[in-house]
């Protein structure tokens, strides 16, 4: 049995994307003829709880990362230090690196060489020298134009790993409760109406009227969102849905999810976290980034938002544009339309459209 480390240094949304790459490591069987499943997830803070709930880690270790993380820790030597010092002890045999396209493998790859890495693959644009044993070249190796689940996958794959008989490749996880003791028997939709970044987000009061219209059309609305996030679903969930503000851990959110018949919310870490308990998602998404890359995954899903905004492909954390158009277009009748469409199980042509070409 080999010790493979899969490094994904991010957020919530980007580990869970991570987790078919990942369960090839795990479970699936190398080319070669070995079969590899120690797996050590490394990750940052923001993504530990989200790599706590993905099968096939065997270990979870997070690491604040300098060129990842915002906002960045100081460089120091003691920091770098406890890392390769965790890698050595860890007596790691090979290393899987995930990134996305704006991300390079190559400072964490120098690190793990430091620390005894034998053989580690990444995707890389710019030349790897001796860092990278199996290099990938984005938009030569593989299209960079594809779900982020699948360019995880692909890296796998290049390391030599494959999807175990029998996975069909969509995100997964384990470990979350029940949560009907919390939101009761009766079916419901979730609206999730917070993002992290302020250019990914409907406006509250869409939101609420959406709220308005759902339960008027006879759903029941659970609204969901962090401790800090308390006042935004107050406001959303009004006097009738049932208000979850702060009282949902992540594994607490995955059972309620789980539970849901369809999820409304931006392209945010829930959005995904519904996705890997194959829930259906209606996602309010801003063409900061491309709905090709990022939207949720595997799941029936209708794709609201102006794809062709000005904002479009900025990466922008704050709204680049007067008035937010992209999102604040859509109006809550569409987004009724969407959930109802969800639940009878009637595919939207235009999601395929928008998903297929950024």
């Amino acid at each position: 049995m080999s010790r493979v480390l899969v490094a994904r240094l991010d957020g919530m949304g980007d580990v869970l994307l991570a987790g078919p790459a990942v369960r090839a490591v795990a479970f699936g069987r190398r080319h070669d003829g070995g079969a590899p499943n120690d797996v050590l997830l490394l990750c940052g803070p923001e993504g530990e709880a989200a790599a706590s709930l993905l099968p096939g880690a065997t270990e979870v270790y997070s690491w604040s990362c300098p060129w990842i993380i915002k906002p960045a820790p100081k460089v120091q030597q003691i920091h770098l230090e406890v890392l390769t010092a965790y890698v050595r002890q860890s007596r790691v045999d090979e290393a899987v690196i995930l990134t996305s396209f704006h991300q390079s493998p190559l400072p964490l790859a120098l690190l793990l060489r430091l620390a005894g890495v034998e053989r580690i693959t990444g995707a890389s644009t710019d030349y790897a020298g001796s860092l990278l044993d199996v290099r990938l070249r984005p938009g030569e190796d593989f299209p960079e134009d594809r779900p982020e689940a699948e360019r995880a996958l692909g890296i796998a794959e290049a390391a030599g790993f494959g999807l175990p008989p029998g996975d069909d490749g969509r995100l997964r996880i384990q470990g979350y409760p029940d949560a009907r003791p919390l939101v009761g028997e009766e079916p419901y939709v979730v609206v999730h109406p917070g993002a992290a970044a302020p250019s990914r987000a409907w406006p509250p009061l869409h939101h609420a009227a959406a709220v308005e219209l759902l339960e008027g059309a006879g759903h029941r609305v659970v609204v969901t969102g962090g401790p800090g996030e308390t006042r935004l679903t107050a406001t959303v969930a009004g006097p009738s849905a049932l208000d979850l503000g702060g009282r949902t851990d992540l594994k607490t959110l995955a059972g309620v999810l789980n539970g849901a018949q369809a999820l409304v919310t931006g392209n945010t870490g829930p959005a995904h976290l519904a996705a890997a308990v194959g829930t259906p998602v209606a996602c309010l998404f801003s063409p900061v980034v491309p709905a090709a890359r990022w939207a949720p995954y595997g799941v029936p899903l209708e794709l609201l938002g102006d794809q062709t905004a000005p904002c479009r492909l900025s990466r922008a954390t704050e709204c680049p544009v007067a008035g937010h158009p992209c999102l604040s277009s859509v109006a809550p009748e569409q987004l009724l339309d969407a959930v109802e469409r969800l639940i009878s199980g009637v595919s939207s042509l235009s999601t395929r459209r928008k998903v297929r070409h950024p």
